[in-house]
């Protein structure tokens, strides 16, 4: 076996871990700033109340409309960025695998190596890279129709026909970034007691000696 499939070999251990490139200054900065919205709006949204007609709406509710805007703007420059950063970062290619024969090679390769490390009750590789990037093109899709219909909604004339189906698409879609959420953090802090250093790659926490 020639030593770069030692390597390889070794990335897909069992329990291996994987030491991934660092992320860029703008990618950690975008990652933040959009976590940030996505948390606020999610948190805000359990203690706003539409006002009634006539009433003006409390200080939650507009909050929640213009760090919505802001929200998109972090996202439209996020998308940007990911199509202009450096290739070492994820690209889309690997965000939407869906899309080409080789991110599907990648993923499918992922699902069988996750499904084979289950099956035999052994703890599963950290380093399945194409499966975690598909996720998070999943998110970003996700946080990206959120603020879209949100947005939708409060730029549309008040008797549009189109704006009672954007806030309810708001509504699902915002129920479904809840679960990500949590899935998303609880899997991040499982890497890291596992010893993969994800904290100090996407954000600016030291890494573990």
């Amino acid at each position: 076996m020639s030593p770069a499939q030692d390597l390889r070999a070794a990335s897909y251990a069992p329990g291996a871990v994987h030491q991934a490139q660092p992320k860029s200054h703008a990618t950690r900065v975008l990652h933040l700033f959009m976590l940030l919205v996505v948390l606020h709006q999610l948190f805000g949204s359990l203690i706003i109340a539409r006002p009634r007609p006539g009433e003006a709406p409390g200080w939650p509710y507009w909050m929640h409309e213009y760090v919505g805007i802001v929200g998109v703007g972090a996202i439209t420059l996020f998308w940007l960025w990911t199509l202009l950063r450096n290739s070492r970062e994820t690209g889309l290619v690997r965000l939407f695998p869906w899309f080409s024969a080789k991110g599907w090679s990648g993923l499918v390769a992922d699902l069988r190596s996750l499904f084979d490390d289950l099956a035999a009750l052994r703890m599963p590789s950290l380093h399945l890279d194409n499966l975690a990037s598909a996720v998070h093109g999943l998110g970003l899709l996700a946080a990206t129709v959120m603020a879209g219909t949100g947005a939708s909604w409060y730029f549309l004339a008040h008797d549009s026909v189109i704006r009672r189906p954007m806030m309810t698409t708001h509504h699902m879609v915002a129920n479904l970034m809840w679960a990500y959420v949590i899935a998303h953090v609880s899997l991040a802090v499982i890497h890291r007691l596992l010893g993969d250093d994800v904290f100090a790659r996407m954000f600016w926490a030291r890494g573990r000696a």
